[in-house]
């Protein structure tokens, strides 16, 4: 009788535990306690036009492109990216209604981008950069939305992720949000003025710069003390993603202005030009106005002054 009370005890906090899992890992309860994503876009009509800025600072086409092809319109996904937690691919998010987002509504739209959630209730991966697209505006994602929806649709479900146990567990990143993941808003500094609020939003926003350009914990998450100090590249190909502080280990012999003209045309003071992800970065910049690069770059030129902290070389 006793091993039966205690077969039956420890049967009832497995029980428990599972349920406290559960409750801690649904979407709903990141939700209640941080999220405000559901709603109108608001009074300002949707325009494609101004969405397609949006889509091009926030570089979509250099992960939902359809690999394989030239047409950056062309959203079918399946871009693999290497992690240390294994591979993601990038999935379908053009117009077509079975395969890609033809069928979402704009709040499906937006609490994917602001809380990093399905339409069917499944927690988004933050390989997907939802921790920094939170920061727009819902004019700005109305706007995104809308260009979306102009593009052609592409058929074909991108392959799944290709992740080791227990990144299995999608359940999982409901704890990872309630850790790491606030979903503020972007607030303007009333002390800036009004170009350097448009890059500080651009660059932490749609841009989200601080994704790559930033060290991060054992569980994948940006070290706030570090942001935009460089660190390992977050495809763990062994590289190292550059410092874009004012430090000496950074941009400190950089100026506003040579910020800009790389986001412009790739090139560095030194006439190097930039290869591998920041190449497609750049595609995508230069298509942006000078208004806005200048912004950014004005924004990185203010950062306070970090140094990297490159891993040490191993060797005898």
């Amino acid at each position: 009788m006793r091993r039966g009370r205690i077969v039956a005890a420890a049967f009832g906090l497995a029980a428990l535990g599972a349920a406290g899992f559960f409750a801690l890992t649904s979407p709903a309860t990141w939700r209640l306690l941080r999220g405000d994503a559901g709603g109108p876009i608001g009074l300002a009509l949707p325009s494609a036009e101004r969405g397609r800025t949006m889509f091009d600072v926030g570089g979509c086409a250099s992960c939902h492109a359809t690999p394989g092809q030239d047409d950056r319109t062309r959203l079918g996904g399946g871009a693999p990216l290497p992690t240390p937690f294994g591979t993601f691919r990038a999935p379908n998010i053009s117009p077509d209604a079975a395969d890609g987002i033809g069928r979402w509504s704009f709040n499906d739209f937006l609490v994917a981008m602001r809380e990093g959630v399905s339409p069917d209730g499944r927690h988004y991966y933050p390989s997907f950069p939802f921790t920094s697209y939170a920061l727009m505006s819902r004019t700005d994602l109305g706007d995104l939305f809308a260009y979306l929806k102009t593009l052609p649709p592409v058929s074909g479900r991108a392959p799944d992720h290709d992740l080791a146990f227990p990144f299995t567990l999608r359940r999982g990143v409901g704890l990872w949000k309630l850790a790491f993941f606030d979903g503020a808003r972007f607030k303007p500094d009333p002390l800036r003025d009004a170009v350097w609020n448009r890059g500080a939003y651009l660059a932490n926003g749609p841009g989200h710069c601080a994704e790559c350009h930033s060290p991060r914990n054992a569980f994948g998450a940006i070290i706030g003390e570090k942001r935009y100090a460089g660190g390992p590249d977050p495809e763990g190909k062994g590289g190292f993603v550059p410092n874009v502080t004012p430090h000496e280990t950074g941009l400190a012999s950089w100026s506003a202005a040579d910020i800009a003209e790389l986001l412009k045309t790739g090139f560095t003071p030194d006439f190097d030009s930039v290869g591998g992800s920041m190449a497609a970065v750049v595609k995508n910049t230069a298509r942006l106005t000078d208004a806005d690069r200048d912004a950014m770059a004005a924004y990185l030129k203010s950062l306070p002054p970090i140094a990297s902290e490159r891993p040490k070389k191993s060797g005898g």
